[in-house]
This record gives C-alpha cells, sequence and structure tokens, in this order.
C-alpha cells in the first residue's frame, strides 16, 4: 500500500500571515514539520503542497518535495485532492493519503504512523486522532474540538459543544464521570474517497460548526478514530509562536 503525506501550507492566513515561514529556534515552521513527517516509517513520499512561491523556494531550498496548487482552495482538504490529482497525471499513483497540518512544528511521526495504520483495514475510509480530555478548560474551550465514537472506534460526531451532555451532574463532574475526547487535526483518506469527498456541497452542520469533517458524516462516509497520548500543539497565532519559542521544552526537541 502506496501512501503519500501532504503538507498544505498556505501564506495567506488571516491570524497568522507567512506562518509556514515563522522561524522557531533557528528552523522554520515548514521546515520542523517536514522532518518530522519524513521519520514516519508509513509514508513513500511527503510533499508540501502551497500556494506561494516563497514557501516554495524555501522549500526547495532544504531538499525537499514540493507542489504549487491553487490559490482558491478553502482547505487542506482540497489541496490534498489536488496533489493527489496531479501525480496521478504523472503516473504516480498513490492509494492513501495522510493531510499533515502545516502548524504542528513538534508532531511525532508515531501520531502519522497511527492513522496510516488505520488503512490495514480494508474497509476504512477516512481516519483521525482523538485524545482524551483531561481539563475542564478544554472541555469548555470551543476551540477545542470534542468528539463521541462508537464501540468500534469511529466517530459518530464532532462538536465544538461539550458532548455527550452528561444528564444529572454539574459540569464540573463530567470528567470524572465518563471519558471525553478532543480532535486532533490530522486526517487520513483512501484515495478513492478523497476524490468523491471534495465534490459533496457544504453542508450544513459544516456551516453550523465551521468543521469540514461534518460534510463527511452527514453524507454517510465513516472516519475511523485512533487515540493517541501526544499532545498536538499547533501554532494559529504570533502569540502561540512566541509562547512555543520561549519553551524551554521546545528547545530541546
Amino acid at each position: 500500500m502506496k501512501i503519500l503525506g501532504v503538507i498544505p501550507a498556505r501564506y495567506a492566513s488571516t491570524r497568522f500571515p507567512g506562518k509556514p515561514l515563522a522561524v522557531i529556534n533557528g528552523t522554520s515552521m515548514i521546515r520542523r514539520v517536514y522532518e518530522q513527517s519524513i521519520k514516519c516509517d508509513h509514508l513513500e513520499t511527503v510533499m508540501v503542497a502551497t500556494d506561494n512561491e516563497q514557501i516554495r523556494d524555501h522549500v526547495r531550498s532544504f531538499g525537499g518535495n514540493v507542489m504549487m496548487t491553487e490559490v482558491t482552495h478553502t482547505s487542506g482538504t482540497e489541496r490534498c485532492a489536488e496533489v493527489l490529482e496531479n501525480l496521478r497525471r504523472e503516473s504516480e499513483v498513490y492509494d492513501c493519503l495522510i493531510n499533515i497540518q502545516g502548524d504542528e512544528p513538534y508532531i511525532d511521526p508515531r501520531q502519522i504512523n497511527q492513522v496510516a495504520e488505520c488503512f490495514i483495514n480494508p474497509k476504512t475510509q477516512l481516519a483521525t486522532l482523538i485524545k482524551k480530555i483531561s481539563s475542564r478548560e478544554e472541555l469548555s474551550s470551543q476551540n477545542v474540538v470534542k468528539v463521541v465514537v462508537d464501540n468500534q472506534g469511529y466517530a459518530l460526531l464532532f462538536s465544538r459543544a461539550m458532548i455527550p451532555f452528561f444528564r444529572g451532574k454539574d459540569q464540573n463532574e463530567w470528567l470524572s464521570a465518563t471519558n471525553y475526547y478532543k480532535h486532533i487535526g490530522i486526517y487520513g483518506y483512501r484515495a478513492s474517497v478523497l476524490e468523491k469527498i471534495v465534490s459533496l456541497p457544504v453542508s450544513e452542520l459544516e456551516k453550523a460548526e465551521s468543521l469540514e469533517q461534518l460534510r463527511w458524516l452527514e453524507n454517510g462516509y465513516r472516519i475511523m478514530t485512533q487515540i493517541t497520548e501526544f499532545e498536538s500543539c499547533a501554532i494559529d497565532t504570533p502569540a502561540d509562536l512566541l509562547k512555543i519559542t520561549n519553551s524551554s521544552g521546545a528547545a530541546k526537541q
């Protein structure tokens, strides 16, 4: 099974323009993500997908694989689909693709492996990671996406709200009453499924929550989840960058 790793890297971020080129302890964010990704055992190739020539040139400067993609894409999923199609036209065919977030400079390669291993099961259409929530702050935050899964590990629902709602208990007791999980934003797609989901119209649930994976669920696709013990550390703003640059833990990695 051939698996492609794609790191979408858009320049025009509203909250942090030029984010992939931001420097963390002497190394750019996109290079850190790339170098962590190529450590993954299950990826045949890792490719940065960008709409910006400066990012393209930077990736080439450190010997990375990079492809220019359209500026009109509204999601990393769409950018990944373009890469897959462009490679197929060049007779490079992949069975699956892993969408690796370009703003997580310390992603653990074992997380990428976990997602890739979901596709050993031929029935897996889509895959992602979840992590147990351990703090009341995370549980109540609208920026932390919660996930409810079934007995087989498939996602039933994603929401910014606190789900499941625990009736009859004070919210301060919820974490001790049952398990709550948050979504870790890395996706795996079987190639044939990726081609289909990018043509789906935006759904009502997706509009309400601003979560593209709800479009897939609403259209009957199943998302396999795996529990990770590794914390995700995304850089969304310059303040996040300053925090991670100044942290002693980041400096040691």
